[in-house]
């Protein structure tokens, strides 16, 4: 099954091309690394997809829900982790829990019964009622993680996972991650961490400069870290 298709995008700002004609397909339970040296375009393209950076030609589907669409619904099939935490200051770590929970509409006792698990994991749970102001980088990074988490969506757009995290934190994100993609999840991430692709990783697309230049099968591709060193 088809999960995610994005079909000739093209995005511009100005007279600066910043995607140029991207079109490729995830299936379910594929993940696949959008791999580039920084402003090939790997970030452009996430917030393309999830809505907040606007494109000038193209179509992306989720699940057949088509962005320009159906937003309404396209929004519900992902969840996505950005490489800055993006949460809001008049808000606690439980309230932008139960919002998260409340935008997906997942029922009380399976949000506050992942939300206790998750918090457990990544070692938050005592900053439940903490604002963001008090809390440092990595901690606001898990909370960020932890909300996109929640939800069961087919989806997950992942920017820089490992970014700020301490190497607890990443070693139990990447279980999760792997745990997600075997139960079906789809997952498009990007991540300098290029030792980490054999285990995150089934495929990759290689942007230069808003371009795809080569895309394949993480395990048939040799020489990785030297061709990015190019």
């Amino acid at each position: 099954m088809t999960v995610l298709k994005l079909a000739n995008v093209h995005v511009e700002i100005g007279r600066e091309t910043l995607l140029n004609d991207i079109s490729f397909e995830m299936s379910e339970g594929e993940s696949i690394a959008l791999i580039g040296h920084n402003g090939a375009g790997k970030s452009t393209l996430m917030k393309t997809i999830i809505g907040m950076q606007q494109k000038k030609e193209g179509t992306i589907h989720i699940h057949n829900r088509d962005q320009d669409i159906d937003y309404l619904a396209y929004k519900k099939l992902f969840s996505y982790i950005p490489e800055e935490p993006f949460l809001l200051p008049e808000l606690t770590v439980m309230q932008h829990v139960q919002l998260y929970g409340k935008s997906y509409e997942m029922e009380e006792s399976s949000l506050l019964t992942r939300a206790e698990e998750w918090l457990q994991l990544f070692e938050i749970e005592d900053k439940m009622n903490e604002y963001p102001e008090s809390l440092s980088k990595g901690m606001r990074q898990k909370v960020q993680t932890i909300c996109a988490l929640l939800p069961d969506v087919p989806l997950l757009l992942i920017d820089e996972p490992f970014v700020g995290l301490d190497v607890h934190a990443i070693t139990q994100l990447e279980e999760i991650l792997i745990q997600k993609i075997r139960s079906g999840t789809s997952i498009l991430l990007t991540t300098h961490q290029l030792e980490r692709l054999d285990r995150l990783a089934t495929s990759y697309v290689m942007l230069k400069k808003g371009l795809i230049i080569e895309q394949g099968d993480v395990q048939q591709f040799k020489g990785l870290s030297r061709r990015m060193e190019e």
